[in-house]
């Protein structure tokens, strides 16, 4: 009969592979989730802004900053990696090791972030594909266009992706047939008929849009 196992093997497994799917994940996050593009308001005029050192409306210093590479606000360690020693916890101005140069928001002192965020960061090319405008012309986040993964500025993100959702193929002519397909997969860029847009053998939802038989992805129907 096998072991049984303890409260603390169990929390220590759990643990092992949340800290496994944080590292496998680090590679394929969103830039919205990044913390150098997190939505910040500013301490004196109040404005919604990309997180950034300064204010670029009033250029007003934040009184509570966050690291661009990390994401913290506070900086907990008394003995780690910190550049500047501290014995107590260290937030503000205190806890600032450096202003990155591409996404203009605050670096802690902690040795990790201040090596190799400026190698790394996401906003390092961020040039918005429609207006030309890099992240020190314009207040605004930075965006990605699902369809060509063009850097867009928080402006021209929903008017970019509008017009970027097209089929690429001359004929709206059915996948599997050469009836007009009534279906379109923007993802896939194929169209689909009535007969071929249900796999055999699949139950669907009355209630919801009928996913694409290739990747699942809910589609749009043609008028």
């Amino acid at each position: 009969m096998p072991k049984k196992k303890t409260g603390q093997r169990k929390k220590a497994e759990k643990q092992r592979l949340r800290q496994k799917e944080i590292r496998d994940g680090k590679d394929n996050r969103d830039i919205v989730k990044e913390p150098c593009n997190f939505n910040m308001e500013c301490d004196k005029c109040k404005k919604v802004q990309k997180t950034r050192a300064f204010c670029y409306f009033c250029q007003a210093v934040q009184r509570l900053p966050i690291c661009a590479a990390c994401g913290k606000t506070k900086c907990m360690m008394k003995t780690g990696d910190c550049i500047i020693k501290h014995s107590v916890f260290a937030s503000g101005l205190s806890m600032v090791g450096a202003v990155c140069d591409f996404c203009e928001a605050f670096i802690c002192h902690g040795k990790k972030c201040l090596s190799t965020h400026a190698c790394i960061c996401p906003l390092t090319d961020a040039v918005c594909v429609e207006c030309t405008r890099g992240v020190w012309d314009h207040g605004g986040r930075i965006f990605r266009c699902s369809f060509c993964s063009n850097f867009l500025c928080e402006d021209d993100q929903f008017e970019h992706q509008a017009s970027c959702q097209v089929l690429e193929s001359d004929s709206y002519k059915c996948q599997s047939c050469n009836r007009l397909g009534q279906f379109s997969c923007l993802r896939c860029k194929v169209c689909y008929c009535d007969d071929h847009v249900k796999r055999k053998g699949f139950k669907y939802d009355k209630d919801k849009p009928i996913p694409c038989p290739k990747c699942g992805f809910s589609k749009s129907a043609f008028k």
